[in-house]
C-alpha cells in the first residue's frame, strides 16, 4: 500500500511583507532558476529558522544559507546583490554541519548598513531542490503583501511525494539521488575539451557525487575524460543526477553552467581562424598525394618555409611490468601526479594570457581527472607497477576518444598521451627529452604534443606537419601564436620522407612540396625575401611618430588586455593605448575584482607609457553574449541586443562605481581616457557620465580625464552630431558596427565572410561620426578589427579618422601603411569607394592600390 504524501510547513525567517517571488528585481530568483518560493521585506533583522534541519550550506559572505531536513533543501537568500558586501553588515550565528531547530537564530545583519550598500533587502526562501518536492504554495492567510511574524506565521507549504519504498537511490547517508531537468547542449561544436573541464571543475566543488547522464549513457561529472567520453554534441539532451547532502546546490549550479555552454559563447567554435585566408584541404588522413610530389593537409598555422626534412620520433619509457606492492606504488603515483601538476602550474605563470597557458589548464584538469587516476589506480591492485598502471590508463582513454565520431574530441587524444608522458617520465626518473633539432629544419612527425610545440626551437624549425590533428587541435592553436607555418592530418606518405629532404611548406594552402625546382625554390625564396624584408624596414620604422606622406599626424596605439601587453605594444612603437579591455580583469573568476586589484592593474598599463600618453581605458563589456557567472542575466533570445555593453553597468550601480573609481586614480600617471562601450543614445552617455563626474568629485581628481563614446550600434553613428558636443572623443567599435549594420553575425559559419568592415554603409557611418566629431573639435579613433588591415588604413583616414588602435603585432605594419600616403590622396580615395556598392568593390580597388 502507497504511503500518503508528506507536508512541510515553512516558517516566516523574518518579520515583515511578504511579495511574489516572480517580482524580485534579480532574473535569477524570478525566473525560478534557482527554486520556487516567496520574497520578504523585512522589518527585522534577526534570521531564524524557517524549519528543523541541517545547515548544509553558508556562504561566506554570509547573507545566505541552506538548511536541509525532512527532504527539503531550503535557500534563505538576504537581500539582492548582498555577496558584494564580502559579509560586510552580516553576523553568522550557526556554522556549516549545525542542526538547528525551528526559530533558532541563524545569522542577524545590520539592516541600515546592508541596505545602503545593496539593491535591495528583499529576502528569498527558496526550495532548491524543487525536484524531490510535488509543490510549493503560499500559506493560508500569508498572501502578497501580508504582514508575517519571525518564527510564528507559516509562510509556505510544501507538498512532498510518499516516501520511496523502494527503487529509491539513497547515498550514504540515507539521502535519495536527485535530478536535473532535461538540458539540451547548446555548444556549436559540442561539450569538448574547454567546457567539459569547466563542468569538472565545477562538480568538484560539491561534496556531492555528480553524474553526467544521456539516455542510458552515465558518467562521472568530476571527470574531464568521462565526461568527453560521451562524444555530447549541440543539441544532444542531458540530465544530471547528483546524492548527497549539497546536492541540490550542486545541481541548480551545474544546470545553469551546463545550459549556459559551460563558460563558452555557444555559438563559438573553439580554436582560432587562420591568420589570413586559407585553400581548401582534404579532411583527414590517408587521402591521395596531391600532385607528383606535394602532399596535402589541414592548413593549421599560415606562413611560407623552406627547409630540410627531420622525422621525429617520441621515443617510449622502459618501465617495469610488476610493482613492489600497492600501498607503495599508490605513493609513486600520487608523488609523480603532484610533481607533474607543479610543473604544469610553474610553465602556466610563465606562459602569461598566451593560448598555451589556456591549453595547461586543460592538462591540468586531467591530472586531477578522478576516473584517469581510478582506472591506474584499480591496475595497482592487480600488482602492476605504478608506470605500467599510468600507461595503460592513458593509453586506454586516449584510445577511447581517437575511436569516437568528433573530431575535436580525437584531437584531445593528443592532450591526454602528453599528460601521460610527462607523468610517466616522472615515475620512470627521466622526463621526455627535447625535440633535438638543426638548422632550417621541417619538422615531420606522427604527432607532437602541445608541450613539444612550444619548446620547439624557433631559430632552427621554420615550420611542421603532423599527421594527426586538425585546425582545431591545441597544436595549430600554438603554431598559429608562435608564428610556425604548420600542416596538421598532412598525408602519412610524408611520414615516409627521408631525413635531409629539401621541401617548400606552404602552411595558409596546407601543401608540402617536396624536391622543388630552382624555379619553385626561386619563387618560394622570393616571396620570403619580400617579406621579411618589409617587415624589417616597418619594425626599423616603427618608433616614430606616424605620419601621411605629406606630414599629418596619425597616432597609431594599440589594444592591450593587461601591463604585459601594454609594455609590448610600447616596445613595438605603439604611441599610446586605444583600447583597453577591462573585461579580461572580471573573466574567469568567481567574483567582481575590487578597486584596489583593478587600480593596480589599470596603473600597470598606464605605467607602461606614462604621463601625458593617451590610454583610452574601455569600461566593464560584458553581457548576454558573454557573460560573467557573478553578474546573473536573463536568459535571452538574442543576447546581441540585450543588456550588453553599458547597459549593464547602469544596471550594476555598485560594480559601475568600484570600477570607476579604481579607473580614475590613474588619471595621475597617463593621459586617462574613459570609454563607454554600446552607447546608442545621449541619455545612456549622460547617464554614465553622471556617475563619473559623481565618484570623480568624491576622489578629488583634478587631473585631466576625458570622456568617450565608442560607435558600434548604428544608431550612435546616425546621433554623432548629438553626442558630439557632450563627449570628447569618439572610438568607431568596427566590429560590432559591422554586424549591427549588416544585420549580420561575424561569428555565423556562412555569413561571417559578407560581413566586412570595408562594406560601403559601414564606412559610411564611419564618415558620418567622424565629420561630426571634426565639426565639434572632438577626435574620432578605429579600435575594431579594420584598423588592423593595412589595405583599410588609407580610407579610414580619408574618413577623417586621426587615431587606429590595432593589434600589438601590427603597429609596425599599420605605421608604415599610414606613411605611403598624403591624406589628399586618402580623402580622394575614400570618396571614390563611397561610391561604391559592394565591400568586394572596395577590397577589389584598394587591392590595386597595392600593385
Amino acid at each position: 500500500m502507497a504511503n500518503a504524501p508528506r507536508r512541510l510547513e515553512i516558517l516566516a525567517p523574518l518579520s515583515g511583507v511578504l511579495v511574489p517571488l516572480d517580482s524580485v528585481p534579480d532574473p535569477v530568483f524570478a525566473q525560478k532558476m534557482v527554486g520556487d518560493g516567496v520574497s520578504l521585506d523585512p522589518t527585522s533583522a534577526l534570521v531564524l529558522a524557517p524549519m528543523p534541519g541541517k545547515v548544509v550550506q553558508l556562504h561566506d559572505a554570509h547573507h545566505a544559507l541552506t538548511i536541509s531536513g525532512g527532504g527539503v533543501d531550503l535557500l534563505i537568500h538576504v537581500g539582492i546583490d548582498t555577496v558584494q558586501l564580502r559579509g560586510a553588515g552580516f553576523t553568522p550565528l550557526v556554522a556549516k554541519g549545525d542542526s538547528v531547530a525551528a526559530g533558532q537564530p541563524l545569522l542577524s545583519f545590520d539592516a541600515d548598513l546592508v541596505a545602503g550598500r545593496s539593491k535591495s533587502l528583499l529576502t528569498q526562501i527558496v526550495v532548491a531542490n524543487m525536484e524531490g518536492v510535488s509543490s510549493v504554495s503560499a500559506a493560508r492567510g500569508s498572501a502578497a503583501g501580508g504582514l508575517v511574524e519571525a518564527g510564528r506565521d507559516v509562510v509556505l507549504t510544501i507538498e512532498l511525494p510518499a516516501r520511496a519504498e523502494a527503487g529509491a537511490e539513497p547515498d550514504a547517508a540515507g539521502r535519495e539521488a536527485v535530478f536535473s531537468r532535461p538540458v539540451a547542449i547548446p555548444n556549436a561544436a559540442g561539450l569538448h575539451a574547454r567546457p567539459a573541464a569547466m563542468l569538472a571543475a565545477e562538480a568538484k566543488r560539491y561534496s556531492a557525487d555528480v553524474r553526467l547522464l544521456r539516455g542510458t549513457d552515465e558518467v562521472n561529472a568530476k571527470s574531464v575524460v568521462a565526461i568527453l567520453g560521451l562524444s555530447l554534441k549541440k543539441g544532444d539532451e542531458v540530465r544530471l543526477r547528483a546524492t548527497g547532502a549539497d546536492a541540490s546546490i550542486a545541481l541548480a549550479a551545474l544546470e545553469e553552467l551546463v545550459a549556459q555552454g559551460c563558460g563558452e559563447n555557444p555559438d563559438d567554435v573553439p580554436g582560432e581562424a587562420p591568420l589570413e585566408p586559407a585553400a581548401p584541404a582534404a579532411p583527414g588522413r590517408g587521402h591521395k598525394v596531391r600532385a607528383e610530389g606535394e602532399y596535402e593537409g589541414v592548413a593549421a598555422s599560415p606562413g611560407l618555409a623552406v627547409g630540410r626534412v627531420l622525422q621525429y620520433r617520441q621515443g617510449e619509457f622502459i618501465v617495469p611490468e610488476e610493482g613492489e606492492g600497492a600501498v607503495k606504488e599508490l605513493d609513486k603515483l600520487e608523488n609523480a601526479l603532484r610533481a607533474a601538476r607543479i610543473q604544469v602550474d610553474d610553465l602556466r605563470r610563465q606562459s602569461g594570457d598566451s593560448p598555451r597557458a589556456q591549453i595547461l589548464a586543460a592538462h591540468h584538469e586531467l591530472l586531477d581527472d578522478p576516473d584517469l587516476t581510478g582506472l591506474a589506480t584499480a591496475g595497482l591492485e592487480g600488482g602492476k607497477s605504478a608506470a605500467f598502471a599510468w600507461r595503460e590508463a592513458f593509453a586506454c582513454y586516449a584510445a577511447r576518444l581517437e575511436a569516437l565520431d568528433n573530431p575535436l574530441l580525437r584531437e584531445r587524444a593528443g592532450d591526454i598521451r602528453d599528460v601521460g608522458r610527462r607523468v610517466l617520465g616522472l615515475l620512470a626518473g627521466a622526463a621526455p627529452g627535447p625535440v633535438v633539432t638543426q638548422a632550417e629544419t621541417i619538422l615531420i612527425a606522427h604527432e607532437l604534443s602541445p608541450s613539444d610545440t612550444a619548446a620547439l626551437d624557433r631559430t632552427k624549425v621554420l615550420g611542421f606537419c603532423t599527421a594527426t590533428g586538425g585546425g582545431t587541435s591545441h597544436v595549430a592553436i600554438l603554431a598559429r601564436s608562435l608564428g610556425i607555418p604548420a600542416i596538421c592530418g598532412i598525408d602519412e606518405e610524408a611520414l615516409n620522407l627521408p631525413d635531409g629532404t629539401l621541401v617548400v611548406l606552404d602552411g595558409a594552402a596546407g601543401v608540402l612540396k617536396r624536391d622543388p625546382g630552382e624555379a619553385e625554390l626561386a619563387q618560394a625564396r622570393a616571396r620570403m625575401a619580400e617579406q621579411s624584408a618589409r617587415r624589417e624596414a616597418e619594425l626599423a620604422a616603427a618608433g616614430d611618430d606616424a605620419r601621411t606622406a605629406d606630414g599629418q599626424r596619425i597616432e597609431v596605439a594599440a589594444n592591450v588586455r593587461n601591463g604585459k601587453e601594454a609594455r609590448e605594444a610600447a616596445e613595438a612603437g605603439g604611441e599610446g593605448v586605444g583600447l583597453l579591455r577591462s573585461e579580461f580583469l572580471f573573466d574567469k573568476r568567481d567574483s567582481a575584482p575590487d578597486e584596489e586589484e583593478q587600480f593596480n592593474a589599470y596603473a600597470e598599463v598606464a605605467k607602461a607609457f606614462g604621463p601625458g600618453r593617451r590610454v583610452v581605458i574601455r569600461t566593464l563589456d560584458v553581457g548576454g553574449d558573454k557573460p560573467l557567472s557573478y553578474i546573473p542575466l536573463p536568459r535571452e533570445d538574442n543576447p546581441f541586443l540585450g543588456i550588453r555593453g553599458v547597459r549593464v553597468s547602469l544596471e550594476r550601480p555598485d560594480l559601475f562605481r568600484v570600477q570607476l573609481r579604481a579607473i580614475l586614480r590613474t588619471a595621475p600617471l597617463c593621459g586617462l581616457n574613459v570609454m563607454f562601450p554600446m552607447i546608442a543614445g545621449v541619455d545612456e552617455l549622460r547617464e554614465a557620465r553622471a556617475y563619473l563626474d559623481e565618484e570623480r568629485a568624491a576622489l578629488g581628481i583634478n587631473a585631466p580625464v576625458k570622456v568617450g563614446v565608442m560607435i558600434e550600434v548604428p544608431s550612435a553613428a546616425v546621433l554623432a552630431e548629438v553626442l558630439a558636443p557632450e563627449a570628447d572623443f569618439f572610438s568607431i567599435g568596427s566590429n560590432d558596427l559591422t554586424q549591427y549594420t549588416l544585420a549580420m553575425d561575424r561569428g555565423h559559419p556562412r555569413l561571417a565572410k559578407q560581413a566586412d568592415a570595408l562594406h560601403p554603409a559601414v564606412l559610411r557611418l564611419v564618415g558620418m561620426a567622424a565629420g561630426a566629431a571634426k565639426r565639434h573639435g572632438k577626435w574620432t579613433g578605429v579600435c575594431g578589427g579594420v584598423a588592423s588591415d593595412v589595405a583599410a588604413v588609407p580610407v579610414l583616414i580619408g574618413l577623417g579618422v586621426e587615431e587606429l588602435s590595432v593589434s600589438v603585432p601590427a603597429i609596425p605594419a599599420v605605421k608604415a601603411a599610414v606613411a605611403r600616403f598624403t591624406l589628399a590622396q586618402c580623402r580622394e580615395l575614400a570618396q571614390e569607394v563611397l561610391k561604391l556598392s559592394t565591400a568586394t568593390e572596395v577590397r577589389a580597388r584598394l587591392a590595386r592600390l597595392a600593385q
